[in-house]
C-alpha cells in the first residue's frame, strides 16, 4: 500500500506563479540556466541552480551555491513571494499541452515506500547527480522539485479530482512550450480521507521521471533519521512559521520522512519517443549498414524523401544518406521479456551494439539522444551537422514501464521522454 499524505505547501503568492515557476533544473545547460535567470530574475531556476546568481565560472556543486540557494529561498518567504497554506491539503496539478490534459495529485510520499519497493523505479541513478540534489535539499531544508509518479487509475480519486476541477483554480497560467498549468486545492476533510484511503489500496506506484530527485530526497530522509538516533540536529530552522501546520504523519515520523510528489493516473500519461543520432558510421558505407541491418533480422523498407514514422511497436525510422527508411524487427529478434522486448533494447542489442560497436550508450561518444519533443526535423538537422544517421523510435508505453518496474528490472538509458515537464517552484515542502 502507498502512504500518500496531504501537506501544507509553500506556494507562490497569487499572481506570481507564472513568473516564479520554472522548468526542472536538469533540462538546462549552465549557460542556458544563466540566460534564463538573466531574463527573469524571479524564476525559481535561480534557487534550483543558484550558481546562476554567483560569478561566472562558479561550479554547480561549489558549497557556496547551496548556501546561496537557501538564502534566496528564505528571502522569497520573508518578502511574501511564497506563502504557506494554513492546513494540510492535496493539490490538483493539471497541465494541458498539445490538446491533451494530465492531472495529478500533489502530495507527500513516504521514503520507506521507496526503500521497500512500493514506489518502483526503472532507471539507475548517478552518484554525482544524487549528491548535488542531496546537498540542495539538505541545505535549503526543503524539497523544491516534485517527483513525477504514476499509478494505475482509481475511480474514487478520479471522481474527487473531477469534482474539484469544477471550481475556480487558485492559479491558471501558460508556461513555456504553450503549456497551460492550473492548480486546485482539495481541503475537504472527507475528500482527503477518501483519497488517502484510495492510495492505501494501491499496491505499487511508479517513478515516471525524477529518479535522481527521488533517490536524493530518500537519502536525506534516511540520513536525518540516523542523525536523530545519534542525537544530532544541525539543520537550519524551518521556513516560514516557527511551528509548521501539522500533517497526517505516521506516529513518530518527521517531515523529512516524506518527499514531494505529483501522482498521475496511467490513462492520462503519454510517453514521447526518445531518438538516437549516430555521430559515425565507422568503416561502413551506407549500403553495408543496410545489408548488416537486414542480416540482423530487420525488414528494410524502400527509401523515401518523406519522414518515415514508426506506427507500432517493433518499427523504427532510419535516416541515412539523406533518405528515410522503415525498419521492421522480425519475429526472431522480438521478445516477451519486459526489458529485452523493448524497442530500445532491440535496437541496442541487434544494431547499435553489434554493427556500430556501441557498448554503453550512457557514455559512448558515438551516440547522442534527442527527445521526441523536438520532432523528426531535429534528427534531419543533426545529420546535417555532426550526425551520420538517426533512428526515429516508436514510444515506449506506460504499460511497458510498469512491466519493467514490476519485474524489478531497469530500462536501457534514454527509454522514455515525458512531456510536459512538471514545473518547479509551484509547491515547496519544508522539512
Amino acid at each position: 500500500m502507498a502512504d500518500v499524505l496531504p501537506f501544507a505547501a509553500f506556494r507562490p503568492a497569487s499572481g506570481l506563479e507564472s513568473r516564479i515557476a520554472a522548468l526542472p533544473y536538469d533540462v538546462f545547460r549552465s549557460e542556458e540556466a544563466r540566460e534564463e535567470v538573466r531574463k527573469n530574475p524571479e524564476s525559481f531556476l535561480a534557487i534550483d541552480r543558484a550558481e546562476t546568481m554567483l560569478p561566472d565560472g562558479t561550479a554547480f556543486d561549489d558549497p557556496k551555491v547551496y548556501v546561496k540557494a537557501r538564502a534566496l529561498l528564505e528571502e522569497k518567504v520573508r518578502s511574501g513571494k511564497f506563502v504557506q497554506d494554513e492546513k494540510p491539503c492535496y493539490y490538483v496539478y493539471s497541465q494541458t499541452w498539445n490538446g491533451r490534459t494530465q492531472t495529478g495529485i500533489t502530495a507527500l510520499c513516504f521514503i520507506d515506500d521507496y526503500v521497500n519497493g512500493v514506489i518502483r523505479k526503472h532507471e539507475n541513478t548517478r552518484e554525482d547527480k544524487e549528491q548535488d540534489r542531496i546537498r540542495h535539499v539538505d541545505t535549503c531544508n526543503a524539497q523544491t522539485g516534485p517527483i513525477f509518479l504514476a499509478y494505475r487509475s482509481n475511480p474514487e480519486i478520479a471522481r474527487i479530482v473531477t469534482s474539484v476541477m469544477t471550481k475556480p483554480p487558485v492559479c491558471d497560467f501558460i508556461s513555456s512550450g504553450d503549456v497551460r498549468n492550473r492548480v486546485f486545492i482539495i481541503d475537504d476533510e472527507k475528500d482527503i480521507a477518501v483519497i488517502r484511503d484510495a492510495f492505501r489500496q494501491i499496491s505499487s506506484v511508479y517513478i515516471a521521471d525524477g529518479h535522481h530527485r527521488c533517490a536524493s530526497a530518500v537519502k536525506v530522509g534516511l540520513q536525518r533519521r540516523e542523525e536523530r538516533r545519534e542525537g544530532k540536529n544541525s539543520h537550519p530552522a524551518p521556513l516560514g512559521h516557527a511551528s509548521l501546520p501539522e500533517t497526517a504523519l505516521k506516529a513518530g515520523a518527521f517531515e523529512s520522512d516524506y518527499f514531494l510528489s505529483v501522482l498521475f493516473p496511467e490513462d492520462e500519461l503519454e510517453i514521447l519517443d526518445y531518438n538516437r543520432v549516430l555521430k559515425t558510421l565507422g568503416d561502413n558505407t551506407a549500403e553495408e549498414i543496410l545489408t548488416k541491418i537486414a542480416k540482423a533480422g530487420f525488414a528494410v523498407g524502400e527509401e523515401s524523401s518523406d519522414v518515415t514514422k514508426p506506427t507500432e511497436k517493433g518499427e523504427f525510422g532510419l535516416y541515412l544518406g539523406g533518405k528515410w527508411r522503415l525498419l521492421t524487427a522480425g519475429p526472431e529478434i522480438r521478445s516477451s521479456d519486459p526489458v529485452d522486448g523493448l524497442d530500445v533494447s532491440i535496437l541496442q542489442n541487434h544494431v547499435l551494439g553489434p554493427i556500430f560497436g556501441i557498448g554503453d550508450p550512457r557514455t559512448d561518444p558515438k551516440i547522442d539522444f534527442v527527445g521526441g519533443i523536438r520532432g523528426p526535423e531535429e534528427l534531419v538537422r543533426r545529420c546535417s551537422l555532426d550526425g551520420k544517421a538517426a533512428f526515429l523510435m516508436h514510444p515506449t508505453s506506460i504499460q511497458e514501464l510498469f512491466a519493467v518496474a514490476d519485474a524489478g528490472r531497469l530500462m536501457p538509458p534514454k527509454s522514455t521522454w515525458f512531456e510536459p515537464k512538471l514545473l518547479s517552484g509551484l509547491f515547496i515542502h519544508a522539512l
